[in-house]
C-alpha cells in the first residue's frame, strides 16, 4: 500500500464518521422530547402510540420529583429509549396536539373580544355581531347583555356574563374564530 491509498482510506473513514457536534444535538432534542412526553398528563400519554418499555419508563419519570438526580437518569434513559424509536409520529401527534390547543385559544380569545365589546359598546356591535351570524336571537343577546351590565353595576357575580360567553361559543364555530382572529391581527 502507498501513502495515497492510507490517506484516502482514512479520509473516507472520517468522511462516514458522524459529526460529534450533531450527534449531540440530536441528543438534546432527543431529550427534549422526552420533556415534553413527561410533561403530558396521563390520558394524553395513553393517546399516543409508544413502544410499552417508553410509555413506563415516561410514566416512572412523571413520579419522580424533578429536582432528584434520579430525574435526570430518567430523561437520559428516555433519550435513549427514543434513539432507537421512530420519532416523527410522535412529533407529529404532540404538534396536533399542540395546534388543537392554540385553535381552541384562539376561539375563546375571539369569543372574549365579542363579549366585551356587547357589554362595553351599543347597537351598533351587537349590529355587527348580527351581521357576521344572522343565525343568532338577538332578542337573547340584548336581554344577556343588559343583565350582565347590571351585574357589573350592582357587583354581583357575572352569571349573565358567563352566559352570554356561552352563548357566543355556541354560536361562532372555530373555523370562523381562526379568521377572525387573523382579522384582528391585520
Amino acid at each position: 500500500m502507498t501513502q495515497t491509498d492510507d490517506l484516502e482510506e482514512f479520509e473516507q473513514h472520517y468522511a462516514i464518521r458522524p459529526n460529534k457536534s450533531e450527534i449531540k444535538r440530536e441528543n438534546a432534542a432527543l431529550e427534549e422530547l422526552g420533556v415534553e412526553l413527561i410533561a403530558l398528563p396521563k390520558e394524553r400519554l395513553d393517546k399516543l402510540a409508544l413502544p410499552t418499555s417508553l410509555l413506563e419508563a415516561v410514566r416512572l419519570a412523571q413520579t419522580i420529583e424533578k429536582h432528584h438526580g434520579a430525574f435526570k437518569r430518567q430523561r437520559k434513559f428516555i433519550a435513549k429509549l427514543l434513539r432507537d424509536t421512530d420519532v416523527e409520529p410522535i412529533r407529529g401527534q404532540l404538534e396536533r396536539h399542540s395546534q388543537q390547543t392554540a385553535q381552541a385559544a384562539r376561539q375563546l380569545h375571539v369569543i372574549e373580544r365579542w363579549r366585551d365589546r356587547l357589554l362595553i359598546g351599543g347597537d351598533h356591535d351587537l349590529n355587527a355581531l348580527m351581521a357576521e351570524h344572522p343565525d343568532a336571537d338577538r332578542q337573547k343577546l340584548r336581554q344577556l347583555t343588559r343583565d350582565a351590565r347590571k351585574e357589573q353595576q350592582n357587583v354581583t357575580p357575572p352569571r349573565s356574563a358567563r352566559l352570554l360567553f356561552k352563548y357566543l361559543r355556541e354560536l361562532i364555530p372555530a373555523e370562523q374564530a381562526d379568521e377572525d382572529e387573523e382579522g384582528a391581527e391585520e
